[in-house]
């Protein structure tokens, strides 16, 4: 797909809109209720698909195609990112009113870092065919890092903060305690940072480690770079509404690490296949239209099979209870008959 700088321009300054009409929306600090979080996310993903719908009128149903393909896995992608957020929160004790604010400026610098990943992932690209071998066997070693994670099944898992966190926090040094949404305040006569700048320097920096998945599957799905970066910049612009929304049903997605496996084992697949049709051999290569089922079919099945474990262990659960409860009405008894 032909993209003018004028349009590139145009892009970068709607979404900017969005976000600066986002932010003005959130401004004040409140406590996220479910039927606004709903509302926002309806929103976004209906800015997507008219987004999508654009590029099928105006430039045909192959591009159209590659950005409903990488939304549709970049946003799937994104939920796993909401685990962690759910821990750096928990880590950091971020008041549930403020929840908002670290989310949105931690999104945004995502969003920074993950352009400045794309344009990279670009250059070397349309430099060196070959990258697409490293980018397959990435995508499939990760795949299979995601299933023995998921097997591990770690109940105690916590949020570690990286070396840059680290050493900002060395640097600068920071307050003890949240001061509203401020981000520096003055202490013992020397400029420090808030625990509000960590956090949202936490969920910024650590959204990097799943660009490094992220960005080599959307790759994966299409080559355009205008694609790539409009497919992440709505699947992130809708995270902060999506975590407030699916918050409590997170432990509930019991099965999506083997579903994301499927999914990232799936392009990785795609992309050795792409980089062997590359290098002159005559090998199948996988559509845009069977990606897109392969895709939607895989994260249908997960959500149902995940609903269905954890209904199952609910109820397992609620029956020992019940047999426990039972067996000590009966100890009591007995101990009043004696």
């Amino acid at each position: 797909m032909d993209v003018s700088l004028t349009l590139w321009v145009l892009t970068i300054l709607g979404l900017s809109a969005l976000i600066a009409v986002d932010f003005f929306i959130g401004r004040k600090p409140h406590d996220v209720s479910i039927k606004e979080a709903g509302i926002w996310t309806v929103v976004w993903i209906a800015l997507a698909a008219l987004f999508g719908l654009g590029l099928l009128i105006f430039g045909g149903g192959q591009p159209a195609g590659e950005f409903f393909a990488g939304f549709i896995t970049e946003k799937s992608l994104s939920v796993d990112n909401l685990f962690v957020f759910v821990l750096i929160m928990a880590k950091f004790a971020v008041p549930s009113q403020y929840q908002q604010r670290v989310l949105l400026v931690g999104v945004l610098i995502a969003l920074v870092l993950r352009a400045i990943f794309i344009a990279a992932g670009a250059a070397i690209i349309a430099s060196f065919s070959w990258v697409f071998y490293i980018f397959g066997a990435f995508l499939i070693y990760t795949a299979w890092k995601l299933i023995q994670e998921a097997r591990a099944d770690e109940e105690d898992e916590e949020y570690e903060e990286n070396r840059l966190l680290k050493a900002a926090e060395k640097r600068f040094g920071v307050a003890d305690r949240y001061h509203g949404t401020k981000l520096w305040i003055e202490q013992n006569g020397k400029r420090v940072m808030t625990p509000m700048l960590v956090v949202m320097l936490a969920i910024g920096t650590t959204d990097v480690l799943f660009a490094l998945d992220s960005i080599p599957a959307i790759f994966g799905l299409t080559e355009d770079p205008y694609i790539v970066f409009t497919a992440n910049a709505f699947a992130l612009m809708g995270l902060r509404q999506l975590y407030f929304l699916i918050g409590g049903l997170l432990k509930k997605l019991v099965h999506l690490s083997y579903g994301l496996s499927v999914i990232l084992g799936f392009i990785g697949v795609k992309l050795v296949l792409h980089a062997l049709h590359e290098s002159g051999l005559h090998v199948p290569e996988i559509s845009i239209p069977v990606s897109l089922g392969v895709i939607c079919t895989v994260l249908i099945v997960t959500t149902i099979t995940s609903l269905m474990a954890s209904r199952k262990q609910a109820e397992a659960e609620s029956a020992e209870a019940a047999e426990i409860a039972e067996a000590e009405g009966e100890t009591s008894k007995n101990s009043v008959g004696s």
